[in-house]
Formats: C-alpha cells, structure tokens, sequence
C-alpha cells in the first residue's frame, strides 16, 4: 500500500472504555481534533461491555464511579448495574461527538515505532494505519486468564469465563462447578444460585466481604440531582473523601483490624454453621487482596444446593472436576471467575520499539512505567492503567482522568515546542519505579500474608498506587520537561536528529 494511502492520525487512541474516552474528551478540549478510537469489538465500553454476566454491578458507589466532566443525575442504584454503566459509556461519546471518531471492529494487531518518520506504525485486521501518538486503553482488566488446570480442555461440557459470558447456555437445572471466589463470582455466584440444580465453588482462599448495603436511588433524589447540579457534585465529594482516608489503613495494617472485625460480624451474621464459617473465614489481613462488597454472597453459599470444596483440584475430567480428596463432581458446566492477566498488560506483547523489543519482553514480568502512563524507549507512546495505577481505597477513576491530564499535556508540550517524539528518561521512570516501590514496602499489599494479582513473581507491588489519589493528580497535573527526552519534528525524512534532556 502506498504510504500516501495509509491513513494517518495524530493521535489513535486504543480501546473505549472509561479511559479512552477520558483521553479523547481531555485532548479534544485541549483543541485536538485529529484522533480516533479503535476498538476490536463492535461497541464502545470496554470492560462494562465484555463484563455482562449475572449480577455484574460497579462495587464504587455511582456518583463517583463516573467521570468528573460528565455527571450522571439518573444513577438508579447506589452502586450502578451493568446495563446502565454500559449506557453511560455509550451516552458520554455521544454528549462529546466522540460516535464520528470510532473505528469499531478494527483489532490493532501490532505496533511499531518508526523512529525515521517519528510516528507509530499500527497494523490492524483492516489494514495498516500510522499515528504520531499513541494511546493504548485497553486496560488492565481485558484478557481473562483460563487457569492451567490438567485436563481442563478435555472437559466435554460447557465451560466459559465469567467476562466470555455464555449466554445461550441455560444453567437451569444444570449441575455447575464454580472455579474462583475473586470479584466476579461473588457478584454471579448468587445470581445464578436459584437457577441452577446444584452448584459446588472450588475456594483457594476466602476473600474479605464487606457489607455492600446497595439500594435504589429514589425517583426524588434524582430530580434534586437533575435540578441542582451542586448536590450531586457535594454528594460526590463526600463519597470521595468518604474513600479516600482509607489510604491509611492500606499503608498501616495495624489499622486494618477494626475494619476486620465489621467483616467477622458481617460473616457471623450470615452463615451460622461454623463449619463453613471457618471455610469463609480469610487467614491474611483485610485489603492484601481486593475487598469485596455483597450482602448476597455468603448467604448464597448457605443454599442447600451450594456447596464449597476447599480440598484444591486434582484435575478436570470429561465429565467433572477431580478435587484433591480424590472426590469427583460430576457438572454440565464450569464457570471460570479467575479473574485477568494483569502482568502481561494486553497489546505490551505486541508494542516495539525501533529496535523491534516488545514492551513485554523489556519488561520481563516486572513493569514499570513513568506515572504508570509512559515506557522510556517507547517514545510517544501512552498506556492508560498501566502499572501501578489500581487502587484498593478509591475510584480507579480518579486516578484515569489524572493519566489523561497527563497525556494531554504531553501532546501538547510536543506540539506547541515542535517536538516530533518524547518520552521518559531511563532516570526519571526509575526513580519514580523506586519510590513506588519505597511507598509499598509495609502496606497491606507487601506486607498483608497473601499472594495476590497485585505483585509479580518477585513479590513487587506492579498493579497498586500505594499513595493518595489526590497526590497521584498533583504529579500529573502538567507536563515535566526534565523527566523526558525530546526530540525535534523533522521536516523529512531521513534528517539527522538527537535525543536530548529537556
């Protein structure tokens, strides 16, 4: 294909859900109006679109889970289901005139830097692009990981990951395995209780379950939110600082212990047979893994026809699963709730530098990045919930619309000095990777007593900001020109030019 007939973009954007359009709105109101968003599937709302399984539903109160520019008065319930979520997302892009900057169905299958013409060059399932920035929002959150179980594909019933929903296969009467007790099965677990003949939860560890006390938001209230603005703004605030003092009891474990016994009482409370309380009763500190919130989930598990193994698999049969007492269950179907790749952030594999290295391959499985957000060696290039940007106290909102702010004012910083390709320093990504690192050192996340999709295979926090939210937006709130290397626009190709420190 000739070069003239590729089409270019100044900045691609990769994927639609709550980052992405973030982005798109920040740069679009920093006056650029040169972008697209490409996503492979054939709608826009990234995780509340893959994610439609029975019961899935926000566990951050609505008023905050939202973006700040785009306030929701309509909210239902205190905590927003599926549906509504996916409709926000859908109602932001066309609130933003975002619909005619969509390439949907479009799958970026790789990227490369051509450090010659200072732009990315994108091959996708229609054929290739070229961007001069890009913006990888798939998120942390996008490729389910199917556990390596022996004999798992040999099983000869229906099996399916909770984000690969199957909803033509009706689980009525079905005899189902349940493998995984992370967020997801605590939020379809008893949705699909009372449908299913028997269902039986392989457990590894018991997660921390926290009241959830959801309910409607009443038909009033809304009208008070449609007709002053300022309450839901004031309500959200509150919800916000509500949240996040909790920082405190995540950097001091000692403090999580009074929010440990609301949970023993809160189990206490719902399961009355010791015998399963102690099953269900977590043996690391509250907030080591990720909190739960239900007031469905250990009642389910009380059902007479639920039961929890703890025994381990053996292995997966044609027709069951195989514990490790040796006992099979017989089931029609085995719903995975194993939750995600989160080292492996997706498209890193297939992200290269002008030297042709993977972003995964130069990361080896501990990855680190320039406010989560840029990779030195990779330049002009942006990942949106890259490393260390979950939160365990607080809207991971917060902390998307604070990488937007920053990406926004790289892209500007670039174009209004004539800069044809920026990124961080080797000095400035390691030393904000070592603070980082100096932050998590005692915190639950480090020093809880689990293993969790928080740390790496070397025991290093790579998926938590173990700081505020308000601090993560202070540092990103403008561009910072000594923690990057710039280099000049050429006006053609094949100019000499240099990397140099700002």
């Amino acid at each position: 294909m000739a070069a003239a007939s590729i089409p270019h973009d100044h900045v691609a954007i990769i994927g639609t859900g709550f980052g992405a359009i973030a982005t798109a709105v920040r740069l679009q109101r920093a006056g650029f109006e040169d972008l697209v968003l490409i996503d492979r599937a054939e709608d826009v709302g990234g995780v509340w679109r893959d994610n439609d399984y029975p019961g899935a539903a926000v566990d951050v109160k609505s008023h905050l889970y939202s973006l700040s520019f785009a306030p929701n008065p309509e909210w239902h319930n205190v905590f927003a289901r599926q549906p509504e979520l996916h409709d926000y997302l859908r109602s932001v892009v066309d609130r933003f005139d975002l619909r005619r900057r969509l390439i949907l169905g479009c799958e970026v299958e790789e990227l490369r830097w051509d450090s010659d013409r200072q732009l990315w060059r994108l091959e996708t399932a229609r054929g290739p692009r070229t961007a001069r920035h890009v913006v990888v929002a798939t998120g942390a959150l996008a490729e389910p990981v199917e556990p390596d179980l022996p004999g798992l594909p040999s099983f000869m019933g229906t099996r399916f990951h909770s984000a690969r929903w199957d909803h033509d296969f009706d689980l009525a009467g079905k005899q189902v395995a349940v493998i995984g007790t992370g967020a997801s099965a605590v939020q379809f677990v008893p949705a699909i209780a009372p449908t299913v003949d028997h269902l039986t939860l392989f457990q590894r560890t018991p997660p921390w379950i926290m009241p959830r006390h959801d309910h409607e938001i009443s038909a009033r209230a809304r009208r008070i939110f449609r007709a002053v603005p300022l309450a839901q703004r004031a309500s959200r605030a509150a919800i916000y600082c509500q949240f996040e003092w909790m920082i405190l009891g995540f950097r001091h474990p000692p403090l999580m212990r009074l929010a440990e016994r609301r949970a023993r009482r809160h189990l206490e409370s719902q399961v009355a047979d010791p015998g399963l309380r102690a099953k269900l009763t977590p043996d690391y500190s509250l907030g080591c893994k990720r909190i739960l919130l239900s007031d469905e989930y250990l009642p389910a598990l009380t059902r007479p026809n639920v039961a929890v193994d703890t025994d381990g698999i053996r292995e997966i049969t044609e027709h069951g699963v195989l514990d490790g007492a040796g006992v099979e269950h017989p089931v029609d179907a085995i719903i995975l709730g194993t939750g995600f790749d989160t080292l492996g952030l997706p498209l890193t594999d297939r992200i290269h530098d002008a030297d042709g290295v993977a972003m995964a391959d130069r990361w080896a499985g501990d990855p680190t990045a320039y406010l989560g957000t840029a990779v030195a060696g990779y330049p002009n290039c942006f990942l949106i919930h890259g490393p260390n940007i979950g939160t365990g106290h607080n809207s991971v909102l917060q902390m998307l619309e604070s990488q937007a702010a920053y990406i926004a004012s790289a892209i500007g910083y670039a174009e209004e000095h004539g800069l044809g390709a920026v990124q961080p320093t080797e000095a400035a990504q390691e030393a904000y990777a070592a603070e980082v690192d100096r932050m998590s050192e005692g915190t639950v996340w480090t020093a809880g007593g689990c293993r969790s999709w928080y740390l790496n295979d070397k025991g290093r926090n790579v998926n938590i900001w173990p700081g505020t939210t308000f601090d993560f937006r202070r540092r990103t709130r403008r561009f910072e020109p000594t923690a990057h290397l710039m280099e000049k626009a050429r006006q053609g190709r094949g100019e000499q030019a240099a990397w140099v420190p700002a």
